[in-house]
């Protein structure tokens, strides 16, 4: 895969869902990313909340996006699906270059679409979901979800730059409810 950060050391890590762009998970997975400083981090997430929808994509009506203020990432709202997501966040509409890894960021498992559309238009990407429940799990467990999952997307990107990580497929990490404890 050819790098595509030819004015930036750090790679691109592209973040979509299905739960929102103003999903906790995802906030607290981009401020990670962000506080990282190992990433410069995208978001191209729906609108609204578009969980069950599969791989569907819009096709009846124009797509229409707002830019998003999240500090530290460049960000888009798409009225649209998490493959209208993703698909729009690598066909360089949205940002001047493709990203080098798209993490589609679920709060439970469910559709992997954002991921699968990535992984269709070769680029790598993997999907994680956190099993969130009610009356168990806080807010402040998103952060903890997300910290663990940087030394994946540092492996996963160094395999990319080192041209030795498979492309025939995208991963799935599903996160346990009690992460700290590993159950």
């Amino acid at each position: 895969m050819e790098n595509n950060n030819s004015s930036e050391e750090r790679p691109t890590v592209m973040v979509t869902n299905d739960d929102g762009i103003d999903a906790p998970g995802l906030r607290a997975l981009v401020r990670v990313l962000i506080s990282s400083n190992l990433f410069r981090v995208l978001v191209c997430a729906p609108a609204s909340e578009q969980s069950a929808v599969s791989h569907s994509i819009t096709w009846r009506h124009p797509v229409s996006v707002k830019q998003v203020d999240i500090n530290g990432a460049i960000a888009y709202a798409v009225f649209g699906t998490p493959a209208d997501c993703a698909s729009l966040g690598i066909s360089k509409e949205l940002f001047s270059f493709v990203p080098d890894l798209v993490v589609f960021w679920l709060v439970y498992s469910g559709t992997v679409a954002g991921a699968r559309e990535a992984f269709f238009n070769g680029i790598p990407a993997v999907s994680v979901s956190y099993d969130w429940v009610g009356g168990k799990s806080s807010v402040d467990d998103y952060t903890l979800a997300a910290e663990a999952c940087l030394p994946i997307f540092r492996a996963i990107l160094d395999e990319i730059k080192n041209k030795t990580y498979p492309l025939n497929g995208f991963l799935n990490i599903d996160l346990p409810t009690d992460i700290a404890n590993h159950k």
